[in-house]
């Protein structure tokens, strides 16, 4: 089973990104990740992971967004956190704003990976000392590591 941490890195870990509104913030998730998709362009991302939000908000509550979308040509799930500098709406059940979101990217047809991966964020985000600490992180490496020790049970 592919892990979280197996798929975060530090430099797709980032603090104080600015908001703005929704479609921004996915604007700069798919500009932090193209790099990181060998073969895929910024645009095909950005489409994807809007075209998710228009199927339902990928809002979780608690000031949190899990975007996340199947990519054709992406070979390898990858993530990213971000943590916003100001909230946005972000259309999310609770009406709250987000200051933090899990992306997740994955292959076209990896049915099943998507949605384990989507459980381990989703129950790791369910702590709210996890959230709590991912709010008070003060760098990208700060971040990386909340992310590791929560899913070590820490």
């Amino acid at each position: 089973m592919i892990r979280l941490e197996n798929i975060l890195t530090p430099g797709r870990s980032l603090v104080g990104v600015p908001g703005g509104s929704k479609k921004h913030v996915l604007e700069e998730i798919a500009g932090l990740v193209v790099h990181d998709l060998p073969g895929l362009v910024y645009q095909d991302i950005l489409e994807s992971l809007l075209g998710r939000e228009k199927l339902g908000s990928t809002g979780f509550g608690n000031g949190i967004a899990i975007p996340h979308c199947r990519l054709a040509g992406c070979k390898t799930p990858l993530s990213a956190v971000l943590q916003l500098a100001t909230p946005v709406d972000f259309d999310a059940n609770d009406g709250q704003p987000v200051d933090l979101l899990f992306v997740l990217l994955v292959p076209q047809e990896a049915t099943t990976e998507h949605l384990e991966l989507l459980g381990q964020i989703a129950g790791m985000l369910d702590n709210v000392d996890v959230r709590e600490r991912l709010r008070k992180a003060k760098n990208s490496q700060g971040l990386y590591e909340v992310v590791l020790a929560a899913r070590n049970g820490h």
